[in-house]
């Protein structure tokens, strides 16, 4: 099936637009003047559009081609406002910095923290070595169900990594004047968060050399996803 059967613009011009939006802080009528800019003329309505369809598509085959993540998880949870009623964002990344999941729900109850739990263990496919969490109880109720032989630190200051790791999807919904629904909020953050564990690439712990040919590497898999 073709993915872009019935849309005027070309797919370069498509791919390029979602991963401009995903990849960088840049609302809809920004990445509109960008492409304005280059002779390309496009409402930013249509853009958003874009964003909603491809950012899904692309997200679910980044994740099937996603290498795997690492053995210890660090899990936080922020208060997220949508529509007037306070929602839950959970969130787990490993030792890399990579994304495990992100999931957003009505709860940080035990219920809500297994809820989570379980789709960490589809998205990991195993167990992790390690969680890192901050003393929130529903935690420790999840891992004794799910996970009980895996090590459980809830020391000051271990999860710093998780909790610095909610900032940069606070940045864009800020710009968004906050998220309209559950629903979209849930599909931005799965597609930033494929984008940007794709581009992961530890810049500051690699040569020059070696991290310009991890970001050729990254934009050959981006170019594959798009395809």
């Amino acid at each position: 099936m073709n993915t872009y059967k019935r849309h005027r613009f070309p797919p370069d011009v498509i791919s390029y637009t979602v991963w401009l939006y995903y990849r960088f802080n840049l609302s809809h009528g920004d990445i509109e003047d960008l492409l304005s800019e280059r002779g390309i003329i496009v409402s930013y309505e249509a853009i958003r559009l874009w964003c909603i369809k491809f950012g899904t598509i692309y997200t679910r085959k980044l994740k099937r081609k996603h290498q795997g993540y690492g053995d210890t998880f660090y899990i936080d949870e922020v208060f997220v406002k949508i529509n007037g009623k306070q929602h839950y964002l959970w969130r787990a990344v490993d030792q890399d910095g990579e994304v495990v999941d992100v999931f957003l729900q009505g709860k940080r109850d035990g219920a809500a923290a297994t809820r989570f739990f379980k789709r960490l263990l589809r998205s990991h496919g195993d167990e992790p070595r390690k969680i890192v969490t901050d003393k929130l109880r529903s935690y420790g109720v999840a891992r004794r169900e799910l996970m009980p032989d895996v090590i459980h630190d809830t020391s000051q200051y271990a999860n710093n990594r998780a909790e610095q790791s909610h900032e940069p999807t606070r940045v864009p919904e800020r710009g968004m004047r906050r998220f309209k629904s559950v629903r979209q909020a849930q599909s931005f953050l799965n597609a930033h968060a494929a984008v940007g564990n794709l581009f992961n690439l530890g810049r500051h712990l690699v040569r020059a050399e070696r991290y310009r040919d991890l970001r050729i590497g990254a934009f050959a898999e981006w170019s594959r996803a798009v395809a």
